[in-house]
């Protein structure tokens, strides 16, 4: 090593050597989220969310000056903070208990703090370099220190040694299996619904039946998809260098493929106020650019809340269509299992 060798700094993320149990991230930028990003957002995802999209109807209804910010784009924002953990990540596998304690509005600042709750080595395969699972836990809150939601993540990072043996092999009970629906239930707004009804005709939570299956018809083609992790100051290379990813081609970043099936989640109920929480979110298969989305949504759960109407949980399947030039091509590639909750008047 020379003497000028000394004094280059690699900056990247960490290895999963790095990581240990009960460590939080450095301190992300906060974001404060503004009408260009709700405005870049919707010409991603033509997500048809009424209260977003129409500041006075939002402001009748909520009561706050601005308007609704669409969930998928807080979410989006505050993953992308996190992600500084994450900046090798090979595959962000699922999310688990995501909920949603205050609504978010244009306007509002973000802060998302990020904790490692577990680690868990891979089984070694002959081949293939050591890679472990890392159980992150969120939480976020806004400029008045209030928390707006927790979630739970587990990227796949590679290790340093592409033979590692770490050792990890922790249990992932820290990361919930299921919400507590009371609690879901007791985080909701106190809106004015009364205004919501009166402006809206069509289907209502009464009118929906559980076990129903909706089909959506029109899919949907991934684009832009580099633009919204820089936009949401995604640091996860695997969505924006070719060369670091293990399929030698970008893979579109989770977060777009769950934003599109919100999209389309509002086409089987244009009605919807919002998603409030997540059940869970399983990346079942890889997603590129040029990607065919189209999904299947099915209501698995209903709960009824009187005058605030009720909240729906939902199963969307979304599968994916891509051409021989693309990695592992075909049709009918199931490639998300999302299971959100949504609330209906």
């Amino acid at each position: 090593m020379t003497d000028t060798d000394k004094n280059v700094i690699t900056v990247g993320g960490p290895y999963f050597e790095d990581f240990a149990v009960g460590q939080v991230q450095e301190s992300p930028p906060s974001v404060t989220i503004n009408e260009g990003h709700a405005a870049i957002h919707e010409a991603m995802f033509a997500d048809r969310l009424r209260l977003p999209l129409d500041k006075h109807l939002s402001q009748k209804v909520t009561g706050a000056e601005t308007a609704l910010v669409n969930h998928s784009l807080f979410c989006n924002i505050a993953i992308g903070q996190t992600t500084i953990a994450s900046q090798r990540v090979k595959a962000n596998l699922f999310y688990r208990g995501l909920m949603q304690q205050r609504p978010v509005f244009v306007g509002d600042t973000l802060y998302t703090a990020t904790k490692v709750v577990a680690l868990k080595q891979n089984k070694a395969k002959p081949g293939r370099a050591a890679t472990g699972l890392v159980a992150l836990e969120m939480t976020v809150t806004n400029q008045r220190d209030e928390e707006v939601m927790t979630f739970w993540r587990c990227p796949m990072i590679p290790c340093r040694d592409k033979e590692a043996n770490t050792g990890h092999a922790d249990s992932f009970d820290a990361m919930p299996d299921s919400l507590d629906m009371a609690a879901v239930a007791a985080a909701l707004p106190s809106w004015n619904l009364r205004a919501w009804r009166a402006h809206l005709g069509g289907q209502h939570f009464a009118d929906v039946e559980a076990g129903s299956k909706y089909t959506i018809d029109s899919r949907d083609t991934v684009t832009s998809a580099p633009e919204l992790v820089r936009m949401t100051l995604n640091m996860a290379v695997a969505h924006t260098d070719a060369g670091r990813s293990v399929y030698n081609k970008r893979l579109v970043y989770g977060g777009h493929t769950i934003s599109m099936a919100a999209a389309q989640i509002v086409r089987a109920f244009p009605n919807m106020l919002n998603i409030v929480a997540w059940h869970g979110c399983d990346h079942t298969g890889p997603v590129f650019e040029n990607d065919i989305l189209r999904s299947e949504v099915t209501v698995t759960g209903k709960h009824e809340l009187g005058e605030n109407g009720g909240l729906l949980d939902l199963q969307i399947i979304v599968y994916a269509e891509r051409g021989d030039q693309a990695p592992e091509p075909g049709k009918d590639i199931p490639v998300l299992d999302f299971r959100p909750v949504v609330w209906l008047a």
